[in-house]
């Protein structure tokens, strides 16, 4: 399979990094010097430094021989030019980044699939469902949905309050609490990422991330000690692209949001746009500022301005002045890990939300793909179907040499759903969601081969 992938910026280097831990040929495209000498050095892929839209450096990739071009620059016109050259050059298959979402609205003139286009990704809507997600579960740090809505990942955290699964086997709690089933596919201690088997005992401090079937989710809250609250009062901070869409979607009967933008004007402007929240002029790093719009009331906290800075600031303010949720935007995807050790609540990248938009695209195709990938703890998420005759339809899971770094964590048998445990046996009409760290990969794929 050949992916050529245009622009190598954060978004671009993500995807390949994901991908090329696959049986992949990947190829990254772009015209910055240091954006090459990162994916070269870092990563086992071709590159090509040259103009991403120049038929040229496309034809210098191979672009004809692709399956997909990914085009991911920065600027929604070079994606589409770029997308036009690979589509006129034979590229099976285009997804391209966009920006401007009026792009695809139904009287635009200029239309994607003029271009060669064949999906289309909008980062700030990528963005977006994961911040709507992490508003409708504010405890926690991070929160997917996987399985149409069945199955939920939570990142929570483990306080003094978690006394019932501190310093105890994982595999004691699990057979202290069967009327329920539970994963704990990783675990974020300090720096490390850590996947826990039988043996592992939690820490006060760690992040875990759990798995659970949806309608267990009281329970698995209850063995927390921690309350599934629900959200009612929201503040965005910023009027960027993120913050004006959410103020106009997440509106509801039960929800009440505010938009605080600190260039008045752009306040103005925003505030003759969206009717469904209100939006105030003033500074969401401003302590008196903060307080006057009673903080200790907000249930979540979302700082979404243009300048990730900004948004730290914010977010910790609005944390340590008693909001019960920070939810916090950065650029920069290194510092997720040491923003989630200080504790200052969920922190999300724009960009990795758009990775993984386009992994779910390309996984729509391809088999034995990442699902997601979830940068800040080194996991990929990856959907197996066993081949009749494999490894994990002849043994259960607890006697098979299962690298360390991976997980089994739900089997899905003719759409009913479980929760993976170490009793459990596949068969070739089952498909397992496995988490894993990218090392293992290969040796997991073999378990699932005949």
């Amino acid at each position: 399979m050949k992916v050529v992938i245009i622009g190598g910026g954060e978004v671009g280097f993500h995807v390949a990094k994901a991908l090329s831990e696959e049986d992949y040929d990947i190829t990254v495209v772009d015209i910055d010097p240091f954006k090459c000498r990162r994916a070269s050095e870092n990563l086992d892929v071709i590159v090509v430094e040259g103009n991403g839209a120049s038929p040229n450096c496309l034809n210098e990739a191979r672009v004809g021989d692709a399956d997909y071009v990914l085009c991911l620059t920065r600027v929604d016109e070079v994606n589409l030019i770029a997308s036009q050259q690979a589509h006129k050059l034979g590229a099976n298959k285009i997804i391209a980044r966009l920006r401007n979402q009026q792009y695809t609205t139904q009287d635009s003139i200029i239309r994607p699939e003029k271009f060669g286009v064949d999906i289309v990704i909008h980062p700030e809507k990528a963005a977006c469902e994961e911040i709507m997600r992490l508003v409708k579960h504010p405890y926690a740090v991070q929160a997917v949905d996987f399985e149409a809505g069945r199955l939920t990942m939570l990142g929570l955290s483990i306080n003094k309050d978690c006394s019932k699964i501190t310093n105890k086997h994982l595999g004691k709690i699990a057979k202290d609490n069967s009327h329920f089933r539970f994963g704990v596919i990783a675990v974020l201690r300090g720096q490390e990422t850590i996947v826990p088997w039988a043996e592992f005992e939690f820490n006060e401090g760690d992040i875990g991330y759990f798995i659970i079937k949806t309608e267990d989710l009281e329970n698995l809250m209850g063995l927390l000690n921690k309350e599934i609250t629900h959200t009612h009062r929201v503040m965005i901070i910023g009027g960027s692209k993120i913050g004006r869409t959410l103020a106009k979607h997440l509106p509801n009967d039960s929800l009440n949001v505010r938009l605080v933008e600190k260039n008045r004007p752009k306040a103005g402007q925003i505030s003759h746009m969206i009717d469904e929240s209100m939006v105030i002029y003033g500074d969401g790093t401003d302590i008196e500022f903060l307080k006057s719009e009673n903080i200790q009331d907000v249930d979540s906290f979302i700082a979404v301005t243009e300048n990730e800075q900004t948004n730290l600031i914010a977010g910790l303010l609005a944390n340590h002045l008693g909001a019960a949720q920070s939810i916090i935007h950065v650029s920069t995807t290194e510092y997720i890990p040491a923003i989630q050790e200080i504790g200052a609540g969920a922190v999300f990248s724009k960009n990795l939300s758009t990775v993984n938009a386009i992994l779910k695209e390309l996984h729509t195709d391809i088999t034995e793909i990442p699902v997601l990938t979830f940068d800040e703890i080194d996991v990929d998420v990856i959907e197996f179907q066993p081949e009749p005759g494999s490894p994990v339809t002849e043994r259960p899971l607890k006697e098979l040499n299962f690298p360390k770094d991976c997980i089994v964590g739900m089997i899905n048998h003719h759409g009913k759903i479980r929760i993976a445990h170490g009793t459990s046996i596949l068969t070739e009409d089952d498909t397992a969601l496995v988490f894993t760290k990218p090392k293992a990969i290969t040796k997991l794929k073999k378990l699932f081969s005949s």
